[in-house]
């Protein structure tokens, strides 16, 4: 099983511009709204077109726009899943089901096929029943019988638990361990959960603005982020630019401050980042030791998150801008740091108001160039 794509669409004021490869894996699309995930799957599905490029899934030709190939959507056998599972309502579940088996296909093996997927989901007894006689969960595990019983030679999620509560996806996440299970081939997930998709998918690509920024393992992206939109999505609380000052020194403008690191410094450096966890609380002056002040405090039932201003920073190079001025360069000019309550003992947990001094391990920062 594979997957090549390389193709463009253009838009007033936006280009989906996406190149990359796939096989019998689960391949996540990781990005927020807009960035052009869902874009991608609609221009393999054949519901868009793109401008130019080529697609081809398994050996066959679904667009090639120098060979003048475009293959309608119910000639690429493709299942793909969108958040709201499009059953059919005037159909029954096992009707759902056979929607997308080809006609061609005996009524037994037809009958066959169906209920071997209606077992599959848990769903036998649900036959001749009709979707808005069952839940959420029961729709959706519906959803998935019908992608596997049409055989797909690829399978598209978009988003399939976004307007979901937490306790309910949780659930509904083992229906999706009984699809992949069931299916050999690839893929492809999108999301903008960084957890959901490290549950899922084998390797995650980086989406923004209609580009894809970096493709890796789980692991390479939460460890070793190679760009800015990497760090944002990894889940890394602090994100600034920065300028190289040295092979192992790099100065943070919005914060003003200077950050020794332990990775080399490349000459074309622009961002920095570091987990609010890695953080660390010291007892007075040293190397990545900084005087703050807690700005604001937000306790959650595990975690405390604390905004810290730097004390020392350099007025003259950029000025404190106080929250009444602007609330998202105040944010930009603070540190987040996120503490273990349990871990901690309460009179260590830092309040509102308090100064102290705060340590960036220089071996836990991320510097990227793109």
């Amino acid at each position: 099983m594979s997957l090549e794509v390389n193709i463009k669409k253009r838009f007033s004021s936006f280009t989906l511009d996406v190149a990359f490869e796939a096989g019998d894996e689960t391949l996540g699309f990781l990005g927020a709204s807009g960035c052009g995930k869902s874009l991608t799957m609609r221009c393999i599905a054949g519901i868009e077109t793109p401008d130019e490029g080529r697609i081809v899934v398994n050996g066959q030709v679904f667009f090639d726009s120098a060979r003048k190939v475009n293959l309608k959507p119910q000639q690429r056998k493709t299942a793909l899943l969108f958040q709201s599972y499009m059953l059919f309502p005037n159909l029954t579940v096992a009707e759902n089901v056979g929607a997308g088996i080809g006609r061609d296909v005996p009524k037994a093996e037809r009958a066959a096929i169906v209920a071997a997927e209606l077992k599959r989901f848990g769903l036998e007894g649900f036959d001749k029943r009709y979707p808005a006689q069952l839940s959420g969960g029961q729709q959706q595990r519906v959803a998935l019988a019908r992608m596997l019983a049409a055989h797909p030679g690829i399978l598209m999620l978009d988003e399939p638990f976004s307007a979901l509560d937490s306790h309910l996806k949780s659930v509904l996440e083992q229906n999706l361990v009984s699809l992949f299970d069931a299916f050999h081939g690839t893929v492809l997930y999108v999301s903008h959960d960084i957890d959901e998709a490290l549950r899922f998918c084998d390797r995650i690509a980086v989406v923004e603005a209609g580009r894809i920024m970096e493709t890796g393992t789980g692991d390479d992206l939460v460890n070793n982020p190679q760009s800015l939109a990497g760090i944002k999505l990894s889940g890394c609380k602090n994100a600034t630019p920065a300028e190289r000052r040295g092979d192992h020194l790099v100065r943070l403008p919005k914060w003003g401050v200077e950050v020794a690191t332990e990775a080399f410094v490349s000459e074309d450096v622009k961002h920095l980042g570091v987990r609010a966890f890695f953080l660390e609380r010291a007892d007075g002056p040293g190397e990545n030791v900084y005087r703050v002040r807690v700005d604001r405090v937000s306790d959650s039932r595990f975690e405390r998150t604390v905004l810290l201003g730097f004390l020392d920073r350099d007025e003259t190079e950029v000025p404190t801008v106080e929250r009444t001025e602007d609330e998202m360069k105040y944010l930009h000019q603070h540190l987040f740091w996120r503490i273990d309550k349990l871990s901690t003992p309460a009179d260590r947990l830092p309040y509102e108001g308090e100064e102290l001094w705060i340590r960036i391990p220089p071996d836990k920062v991320y510097l990227v160039s793109r």
